[in-house]
């Protein structure tokens, strides 16, 4: 009776590693989602690297473009497009700040073809029993920093992304329900103007 038992409890054991194995979304799929997701539109909540909270509105338009719009009390805007990243703060009298967008790690699922599988982009690939995490990084640029992506489904969702900058600080967007598809105007990503 031990022995069956033994038996029992190992062949469960052995599904239930192989189960969540099969789980865990390969970088191939992932890749095409990503590839596949051209515009897209939902509400976002962001966690900030000193603790604190916004929400808004994102825009994708892939490749090279995504707009983050922040509700009240926030005023600031973040605009993705033509290479750059345009940050404005209304509250501010500073002009807005400007980085090209190769520089962020957030080009890496911006690019026109994201491909997962190239040598040293992917720093971390695990499932936890609920989501898949990839963790990658622009191979060329390490120093730029990564981003870890979460996805969930039996066909990938992107659900959640966290930005390690090179400057060691920490942005964390969770995203909703995105609506996948459609006409986003090519002046919502308009980087020469705030675009309100």
């Amino acid at each position: 009776m031990r022995f069956l038992k033994t038996i029992t409890l190992g062949a469960v054991l052995v599904l239930a590693a192989t189960g969540a194995w099969a789980d865990k979304l390969p970088l191939g799929s992932i890749s095409s989602y990503l590839n596949s997701l051209t515009t897209a539109k939902g509400e976002f909540t962001q966690i900030n690297g000193d603790g604190t909270i916004s929400t808004g509105t994102i825009y994708i338009k892939r490749p090279g473009r995504v707009r983050f719009e922040y509700n009240a009390p926030d005023t600031g805007l973040v605009i993705a497009g033509s290479n750059t990243v345009v940050i404005y703060d209304t509250k501010s009298n500073q002009p807005p700040e400007t980085y090209p967008l190769s520089r962020t790690p957030l080009s890496i699922i911006l690019a026109r073809n994201v491909n997962l599988g190239q040598a040293k982009m992917v720093t971390g690939h695990a499932y936890d029993g609920k989501a898949t995490t990839v963790t990658a990084q622009d191979p060329d640029n390490p120093q730029y920093g990564n981003i870890q992506m979460k996805f969930t489904g039996p066909t990938p969702e992107l659900r959640q992304w966290i930005i390690n900058d090179g400057n060691g600080s920490q942005t964390t967007v969770v995203l909703g329900d995105l609506r996948k598809g459609g006409s986003l105007p090519n002046t919502l990503f308009d980087t020469s103007k705030d675009g309100r």
